[in-house]
């Protein structure tokens, strides 16, 4: 025949929880409800919280509470104990009724009022066994509620920090597949001093080739990175090809034009005409 204890183990786990949450839900604590299923009831608290206890504890796993309370009855753990574990709460009447009395008439001794047996009575309204749980000797409280909220503060700070980095990262990333540096494979016949020049100007990406028309000569050839800037030599008239004109602009003489015809389309094509010095 299984103890109570044996019981009451086999059907938390048959639950499936443990002893921290049977606690949490009862209300009882945990080392109580682990002497429980170890068959040990002297926990020191009076015999109306123990028994409270154990009720609960049955009831909450869904084992008949009357079987568990006969067999803890046969036990010969049920019986009264001295008077002096009396809670405090009967002392408290006791001495509220005594200096409530007053003498009937002036001179007359004080006669206290008689104390009512203290193994027969009963404390009034007792406090639910179920949700008492006696104060700790001593040791840090912890608020789980506050904790709880800390942790989530935590977690959530954490996420948005991750999510400003991968941001700033891909960002970062972003702007460093725009710009494309230079092609390492580049003709570029830079101005002498003195002679007149075009500015090439990238607002974006953009693959150029300018050529002297009169002999085909490449004064330039390569791709521009957005924000670049590329002198070339204004010798005679140039043809200027790009693959996305869009993206490209053209200083000459100081002022800055786009390749476009005059209907406003981009031309991918385009003879200049620099001045000359």
């Amino acid at each position: 025949m299984q103890s109570i204890g044996e019981r009451l183990e086999e059907a938390r786990k048959r639950k499936g929880i443990s002893i921290r949450e049977a606690a949490e839900a009862t209300k009882i604590r945990g080392d109580y409800l682990h002497k429980f299923e170890s068959n040990q009831f002297d926990i020191k608290l009076p015999e109306i919280y123990v028994r409270g206890f154990l009720r609960t504890y049955a009831n909450y796993l869904k084992l008949p509470p009357d079987k568990v309370m006969s067999d803890y009855n046969a036990l010969g753990l049920g019986e009264v104990k001295a008077p002096r574990n009396l809670s405090r709460e009967v002392y408290g009447r006791m001495d509220l009724s005594i200096s409530s009395t007053k003498p009937e008439k002036e001179g007359e001794p004080v006669t206290p009022a008689p104390e009512a047996p203290a193994a027969t009575s009963e404390p009034a309204a007792p406090r639910n066994p179920a949700t008492f749980v006696p104060r700790p000797s001593g040791g840090l409280q912890i608020d789980k509620a506050l904790l709880m909220k800390a942790s989530v503060l935590v977690g959530a700070t954490a996420i948005v920090l991750f999510i400003v980095i991968y941001l700033l990262i891909g960002r970062g990333e972003k702007r460093a597949g725009t710009a494309v540096p230079p092609s390492s494979d580049v003709t570029w016949v830079h101005p002498q001093a003195g002679e007149s020049y075009i500015t090439l100007v990238a607002m974006d990406r953009v693959q150029v080739t300018v050529t002297q028309t009169s002999n085909g000569t490449v004064l330039y050839q390569g791709t521009l990175p957005r924000g670049d800037r590329r002198d070339v030599p204004g010798r005679g008239k140039l043809r200027l090809n790009s693959d996305t004109p869009e993206n490209l602009r053209v200083i000459i003489g100081g002022k800055e034009y786009e390749l476009r015809d005059d209907k406003g389309s981009y031309l991918k094509s385009a003879d200049i005409t620099p001045p000359a010095r």
